[in-house]
């Protein structure tokens, strides 16, 4: 298998893949944007910047816009795949014989897929076949990595020579690329922590403080490392970047779409009307129903994932969850952090 890059096509124009896009266009590669909508790139091509997703930002005229599904892009040396979990079997699916085995595949997404419980890489494999794949993860929003506010994040492969030039490629003086041979802990950390985010957002929204956003976010990690380590992930990765780290990120900033999903529920709105009203997707309230399930099939409590979900799909009233989070049997911290 040949690492050298020179070409990078990403799939998904959203605000991520817009943002990584400019990155590697500036670092000098050449790179193809694509995008399902045709209409949607149309206006891309014609208005140079991402109005939906990263407004105010031009996209060089150098990156091409695409929604063509062409054997050219076979010529690429690397491929970023950018789209949400939802849509990313039915997108990946269209590539089936474009890309071949040797190009390696670069997963920026978060999120479980609810029907096969498969983490995305696990969605590129199952459609595309088996081949070189890293991940790329860590807290880092669009809206400030496209503003060359410094961010870290983390590049995971099972073959570590992969994860080191992934590291090489999106590495620039403002976004630092570690490397962590934890595959399952840092894709699990990176999709869980969403389901938490909206639990702080539903804080938020019920003008909660400072004490409640601290202790959800400490309790939201136990949660995510029981079944992460249950799972066969490394306690220590969920102290990192992507399980730590992400969490805060996700939990407290306003950029943060499932935060702002919580805060709605809230402030007493329900999902549907909530989800009508975005543009782009909250991975987390699809989340909550992969994390449900897998808890139950490692058999691991998880008391907050519990009450989101009950929250979002059952109708149930926050107030009424944070009662029952706070009242649960009284127990010691260290059943769950020795």
């Amino acid at each position: 298998m040949k690492y050298a890059v020179k070409k990078i096509v990403v799939l998904g124009n959203g605000s991520w893949g817009t943002t990584l896009a400019i990155l590697l266009y500036k670092k000098g590669y050449e790179v193809t944007l694509w995008g399902a909508n045709a209409s949607y790139v149309d206006c891309l091509k014609e208005k140079r910047e991402n109005i939906k997703f990263l407004k105010g930002v031009p996209i060089p005229s150098g990156i091409s816009l695409t929604s063509d599904i062409s054997p050219v892009l076979k010529d690429n040396h690397l491929v970023v795949s950018a789209t949400p979990t939802p849509y990313l079997r039915a997108v990946l699916t269209k590539f089936l014989n474009i890309f071949s085995h040797e190009i390696p595949m670069v997963s920026v997404t978060k999120g479980i897929e609810n029907d096969t419980l498969m983490t995305p890489s696990e969605i590129i494999t199952d459609v595309l076949g088996k081949r070189p794949v890293s991940l790329l993860l860590g807290p880092s929003h669009a809206e400030e990595v496209v503003r060359g506010l410094p961010t870290t994040v983390v590049a995971s492969s099972k073959d570590d020579t992969l994860a080191r030039i992934v590291q090489g490629v999106f590495t620039t003086d403002r976004f630092r690329v570690y490397t962590n041979p934890d595959v399952i802990g840092v894709e699990l950390g990176a999709a869980m922590k969403n389901v938490i985010a909206i639990a702080a957002g539903i804080c938020d929204g019920l003008k909660f403080g400072d004490n409640s956003k601290a202790a959800l976010i400490s309790r939201g990690l136990a949660e995510i490392s029981r079944l992460g380590i249950a799972m066969g992930a490394q306690k220590s990765t969920f102290s990192g970047l992507t399980g730590l780290g992400d969490l805060i990120t996700t939990c407290i900033s306003p950029y943060g779409r499932n935060r702002r999903v919580g805060e709605q529920i809230g402030k007493g709105k329900k999902l549907q009307e909530i989800l009508d009203a975005m543009e782009q997707i909250a991975e987390g309230v699809w989340t909550t129903k992969s994390v449900m399930a897998l808890s139950r099939k490692f058999s691991v409590e998880m008391p907050i994932t519990k009450e989101i979900y009950a929250v979002l799909f059952l109708n149930k009233n926050p107030l009424e969850a944070v009662s029952h989070l706070m009242m649960r049997a009284p127990r010691s911290e260290m059943e769950d952090l020795i």
